[in-house]
């Protein structure tokens, strides 16, 4: 068994009837790592969740979590926690009366569980006496966080951790799993938000019908990918516009009345453009991809049209 990683993952298969909802899957995240989830719906995301947390368990292949190798049945291995498809609350009790009744299935006494400290760390403090059924979505989500982090677990399993979250609530959150990976948790986490996943992991698995097209850095997605759409703001468009067009390896798109300027290329024809421009005297305000490398990628290996095609 590994004691470097927190899951490792071989052959993972899965099956709900004659659906093959998991097909080979290997997985592997380093203790410390926050890891990334993706797939259109339908993709076993949330059937892999369900394994990682001991809802299910997988038809063949091995599974080792935080060193111990999954049985044969159902259950959580000890030091995970999380939770999918969105956390269980008890709408009529409070924050601070959902996080005790969870100690109470735990098997321990409230006034030994971090429940304050736990509130305090997803920002619920001031509302831990009002009802969890007045709550909003994003409220919801973060109960949801502390219930997990109650235990102190040494792995994390999300689900669309930052549904219906306000910016400020994202903020807030990316803080916590930032702060608990430095700390050596590992979090796996799911989540259509590709500013999120690009924001918090370091590496990435795409599933796509229950299978893995790419597992690995976000910077060898972003390397390995086709050329991307770079959007350009520039102090002189029409100068811009000629170098872009001399410059090998770029190809100008057109945008109509336009201010700015969209060149599709790969980063070595980016490169030697950006020197280009700043060689003529035109300076460049603004670079940034019109889709980031993560969409861009989800959408090329999962087969999805992209936005506007």
């Amino acid at each position: 068994m590994d004691r470097r990683r927190a899951i490792r993952g071989r052959g993972i298969t899965k099956c709900f009837g004659e659906v093959v909802a998991l097909d080979g899957v290997d997985l592997d995240v380093a203790r410390g790592q926050i890891h990334g989830l993706v797939g259109p719906n339908g993709a076993g995301k949330t059937t892999l969740l369900g394994l990682l947390l001991g809802l299910a368990v997988a038809d063949k292949g091995r599974l080792e979590i935080l060193g111990t190798a999954v049985g044969r049945g159902p259950a959580a291995v000890d030091g995970v926690a999380g939770f999918v498809d969105g956390p269980g609350l008890y709408p009529s009790l409070t924050a601070r009366q959902n996080l005790a009744a969870l100690a109470a299935l735990y098997g321990r006494d409230a006034k030994t569980m971090p429940i304050d400290e736990a509130l305090d760390q997803v920002g619920l403090t001031d509302v831990a006496d009002d009802r969890a059924g007045g709550f909003s979505l994003g409220m919801r989500q973060r109960l949801g966080l502390a219930a997990a982090l109650l235990t102190r677990p040494r792995l994390l399993v999300l689900d669309e951790p930052s549904n219906g979250l306000d910016p400020a609530g994202k903020q807030h959150v990316h803080g916590v799993l930032t702060g608990l990976a430095s700390n050596g948790t590992s979090v796996v986490l799911s989540s259509h938000r590709m500013d999120d996943l690009e924001a918090l992991c370091s590496e990435v698995t795409i599933l796509n019908t229950g299978r893995v097209v790419f597992s690995g850095p976000l910077s060898k997605l972003a390397a390995e990918h086709r050329e991307l759409d770079y959007r350009l703001v520039t102090s002189d468009p029409a100068q811009a516009r000629r170098l872009a067009g001399e410059t090998a390896g770029i190809v100008v798109k057109e945008q109509p009345g336009s201010e700015h300027l969209v060149v599709r290329a790969l980063v070595p024809a980016l490169d030697a453009l950006v020197v280009r421009l700043v060689q003529g005297g035109v300076a460049l305000r603004e670079l940034a991809p019109v889709v980031s490398p993560l969409e861009a990628a989800f959408l090329a290996l999962t087969e999805q049209p992209e936005a506007g095609a």
